[in-house]
C-alpha cells in the first residue's frame, strides 16, 4: 500500500471502493443499501488513519473531523467552525470510480498533509451518502439532509423493490424523525470545499490538469407521458393511428433542435413504451426528460418552448401529453473567496499565474448545490479523459491527481490565511 496522503494512496483507494457494489459485473452503490454501508466503513477506517475522528450522521452521511488545533473532534462539535471538504460515495449504475469516491479520499489525503498544521478553523470531510438518486429517484438526499432541507413528501417515494424511503432507513438503523439531526447551522461552518472531474472536454481541451468552478447549473426534470391508442399493427392505415412513439419520437428531436439553439443541455434518457409488441402500434410512451442550464431564466425559457412544442405535437398527431416535474435545483454561484482561494491552489501546485487558471461552469450538478444554503461553496476540477463519466471508462491520470492534491491542499491554507486576516 503507498503511503497515506500520496497521490498513489489516493488512486488505490479508489480502487478499493470498487469492491463494494451490488453487481459483480459492474459497479453500482445506492443510498442505504448493504454497500453503502461497507463503503462507509473503509472510508471511516481511512479517515481515522488521517487523524480524524469520524461519525455517521442521522441520514447515513460519513464525517471525519479535526479540531484547529489538529487533534481528531467528533465531528459537529459546537464553537469552532468547520471548513468542510468532501463529495458523495454513492454512483450511478454501471458507474466509473472517480466520480465522487475520487473527491472523498482527495479530500483525506488533504487532512492528513494537514494533520500536524494548525488552522483557524476545524477541518471537516464528508463523504455524502445519497447524491446521484439512482435508488429513489430523488438527487442530492445526503447533502439536502446536511443542509437542512430534508422535505418529508420524501418519506413514501420508493425504489424498483417497493421499498419506500423511510423502509429503507429503518432497514439501514437509522431513525426517520431523526433525520432533522443531520441539519448543519451556518454559523458552524467556514465553507464547503469539493474535488471532482470535471464529466466534461474542456480542461483536456484546453491542455489543462485542473481548473475551477465558478457555477452549477440549475437543473429540472420531467416525466412526460404521451398516450395515444394501441391497436392493430396490420389492421389500422396511418391516417387512423394515434402512435404515441411516433408522437415521442418527433418530440425527441424537436427537443434536440431546440437546446442546440441555446447554451442549455437537454436529455431523453429513458423512454417507455407500452405495450411494447412488435405488431401493435403503441398506445403509450412515457420519456424522462433533464434540462441543465448555465442560468435559471435560460433553463426555464428553453423549457416553455419544449413545453409548447410538445402540446403542438400533441395535437398535431391526436394524442394526450401529460408533465410531471420530478426534480428542480437552482442554479448555484460559487462564492468569490472560495473560487480565489481554489485559483490561488491551482496556481501555487502548477506555477501558472493566477491569471491564467481556468474558471468554467459545471453543467453537471454537485452536492455544493445543496450545501450553499448553509455555507459558501467552491469546488477543483480535474482533467478527466475524453470527459467521459457515469460509465466504466471513467479516467483521471495519477500525474493529475497528485497536482490536485496539491492545489486541494493550497486552497485550504488559502483560506485559512483569509480567515486570520479577517478575524
Amino acid at each position: 500500500m503507498s503511503p497515506i496522503g500520496t497521490a498513489e494512496w489516493v488512486m488505490e483507494r479508489c480502487d478499493d471502493l470498487t469492491r463494494h457494489s451490488s453487481r459483480p459485473d459492474a459497479l453500482e452503490r445506492v443510498y442505504l443499501s448493504p454497500e453503502h454501508s461497507a463503503a462507509n466503513m473503509a472510508v471511516r477506517a481511512w479517515m481515522l488513519d488521517a487523524g480524524l475522528d469520524t461519525e455517521t450522521d442521522a441520514a447515513g452521511n460519513l464525517w471525519g473531523r479535526r479540531a484547529a488545533d489538529g487533534t481528531p473532534q467528533r465531528p459537529g462539535t459546537a464553537g469552532e467552525p468547520a471548513l468542510v471538504l468532501g463529495s458523495h460515495l454513492d454512483t450511478v449504475p454501471d458507474a466509473g470510480r472517480y466520480d465522487g469516491m475520487l473527491g472523498v479520499v482527495l479530500a483525506i489525503a488533504v487532512a492528513h498533509r494537514l494533520r500536524d498544521v494548525p488552522l483557524p478553523f476545524a477541518l471537516e470531510v464528508v463523504g455524502f451518502s445519497d447524491e446521484e438518486g439512482t435508488r429513489f429517484g430523488k438527487a442530492l438526499l445526503g447533502s439536502c439532509a446536511a443542509s437542512g432541507q430534508w422535505d418529508p413528501a420524501w418519506w413514501d417515494q420508493a425504489d424498483a423493490d417497493g421499498v419506500t424511503l423511510r423502509e429503507a432507513f429503518l432497514q439501514f438503523g437509522l431513525a426517520p424523525d431523526r433525520v432533522g439531526d443531520a441539519a448543519r447551522r451556518p454559523e458552524d461552518l467556514v465553507g464547503y470545499l469539493e474535488a471532482h472531474i470535471e464529466q466534461g472536454p474542456v480542461l483536456e481541451s484546453a491542455g489543462l490538469p485542473l481548473g475551477y468552478v465558478t457555477s452549477i447549473a440549475g437543473a429540472r426534470r420531467f416525466v412526460l407521458t404521451i398516450t395515444g391508442e394501441a391497436r392493430h399493427a396490420g389492421g389500422t392505415p396511418f391516417s387512423r393511428r394515434r402512435d404515441a412513439l411516433v408522437a415521442a419520437a418527433h418530440l425527441v428531436t424537436r427537443i434536440e433542435e431546440l437546446a442546440k439553439a441555446t447554451d442549455c443541455l437537454a436529455t431523453v434518457g429513458d423512454i417507455r413504451v407500452e405495450p411494447g409488441a412488435v405488431n401493435v402500434i403503441p398506445g403509450l410512451a412515457e420519456l424522462t426528460l433533464d434540462l441543465r442550464g448555465r442560468t435559471d431564466n435560460g433553463r426555464d425559457a428553453l423549457w416553455e418552448q419544449i413545453s409548447a412544442a410538445g402540446h403542438d405535437i400533441a395535437l398535431e398527431r391526436g394524442v394526450k401529453l401529460e408533465v410531471v416535474e420530478t426534480h428542480r435545483a437552482p442554479s448555484t454561484a460559487c462564492a468569490a473567496r472560495m473560487q480565489a482561494a481554489v485559483a490561488t491552489g491551482i496556481a501555487e501546485a502548477t506555477g501558472a499565474s493566477l491569471g491564467s487558471v481556468l474558471g468554467l461552469w459545471s453543467p453537471a450538478g454537485h452536492d455544493g448545490m445543496a450545501m450553499d444554503a448553509v455555507t459558501d461553496v467552491g469546488m477543483l476540477f480535474l482533467r478527466c479523459r475524453d470527459g467521459i463519466s457515469h460509465h466504466p471508462d471513467e479516467h483521471v491520470e495519477a500525474e493529475d491527481v497528485a497536482i490536485a492534491l496539491d492545489a486541494f491542499t493550497e486552497a485550504v491554507l488559502a483560506l485559512a490565511r483569509d480567515h486570520e486576516e479577517a478575524r
